[in-house]
């Protein structure tokens, strides 16, 4: 009998084993620990509600030379695609019938463009785009807000133009690398040694940029580009997000380190910024100039494309310093 017992006891012990060694490392918080947002019940603009008229003339007061630096990649058919994603410019050339016009002759011309136009290219990631379970930003509910048309709330278009602070973090230049490897995790310690290296300190409203390397396969290795890349993993999400960014960036496709380390989870830091936190995300962002001139401060301006129901858009952002 006393056998039988030590044996159950070690059979229960093995099952709780394995029930630890397969429970996610993350789980989303519920609805009621997270809604309403610190920005109010019925909220869809998240971090973008940090950007105040005082931090936008401290942002410009970063501007001593006019120098424009463009953050934003060139969409054609040959840039990297997650899967199921595609792009297709047709030329359209117009005025049917004669396609010259008047006795100046006036010609046009036009373009068809077949895309997920708020998922390709350097993309700008809103609120729609992910949820838990069937639960956005602020707990707005798929069912509620989810049409063929489009989302009734959480729309791209809610964003508007983002004048702020930026601020990147060169971790490749930290590890003293080109390029991180692939499916890297970026530590808080990896946060931390690279801002020291750059002598900066992160403030409530940043546009926090982080410069992989991952760019340098942007049209060369397409099919390593969109496979995995380096990012974020969840300790360093949540240690960027206790700063109060207004939003996060990167040059690679997910910001965060894809796949996950713990292949129970699915782009977990795309819940935590977004649907967790309203923090919006910018991928697949050009930062290799940045990164050559060490220009790590500058004033960001973005604006998404006004897509009224859309989960992201394709955008150009601008360093200017």
């Amino acid at each position: 009998m006393k056998r039988m017992a030590y044996g159950l006891i070690a059979a229960a012990a093995l099952i709780a084993a394995a029930s630890a060694a397969q429970a996610p490392s993350w789980t989303p918080p519920s609805d009621a620990a997270r809604c309403p947002t610190k920005w109010g019940k019925g909220d869809e603009r998240g971090a973008a509600n940090l950007m105040k008229p005082q931090s936008v003339v401290n942002a410009a007061r970063l501007i001593r030379t006019g120098e424009v630096i463009e953050l934003g990649r060139v969409l054609n058919a040959n840039m990297p695609l997650f899967t199921g994603r595609s792009f297709k410019l047709t030329h359209k050339r117009i005025y049917l019938g004669g396609y010259i016009l008047g006795a100046n002759k006036l010609g046009g011309n036009e373009e068809v463009v077949d895309a997920e136009i708020g998922q390709v290219g350097t993309q700008f990631d809103g609120f729609a785009h992910i949820s838990h379970e069937n639960s956005f930003y602020n707990c707005f509910k798929y069912e509620d807000i989810a049409t063929p048309q489009g989302f009734t709330k959480l729309g791209i278009q809610n964003v508007g133009m983002l004048f702020t602070r930026g601020v990147m973090i060169d971790v490749a230049a930290y590890k003293n690398v080109q390029m991180l490897p692939d499916t890297y995790e970026i530590t808080v310690a990896d946060l931390e040694g690279a801002l020291r290296r750059q002598n900066m300190a992160l403030r409530a409203g940043d546009a926090v940029l982080i410069h992989t390397g991952w760019g340098r396969l942007w049209g060369v290795d397409n099919a390593r580009s969109a496979k995995s890349n380096p990012g974020i993993g969840i300790a360093a999400a949540e240690w960027l997000i206790a700063k109060d960014p207004m939003l996060l960036g990167s040059d690679d496709w997910s910001v965060e380190v894809v796949p996950n380390p713990n292949p129970q989870l699915a782009f977990p830091v795309h819940q935590l910024a977004l649907t967790t936190n309203g923090i919006h995300l910018l991928e697949n962002m050009k930062l290799d100039e940045l990164a050559a001139k060490r220009a790590y401060e500058f004033a960001f301006i973005v604006q998404p494309l006004k897509l009224e129901g859309a989960t992201g858009s394709t955008v150009a952002p601008v360093a200017v310093r």
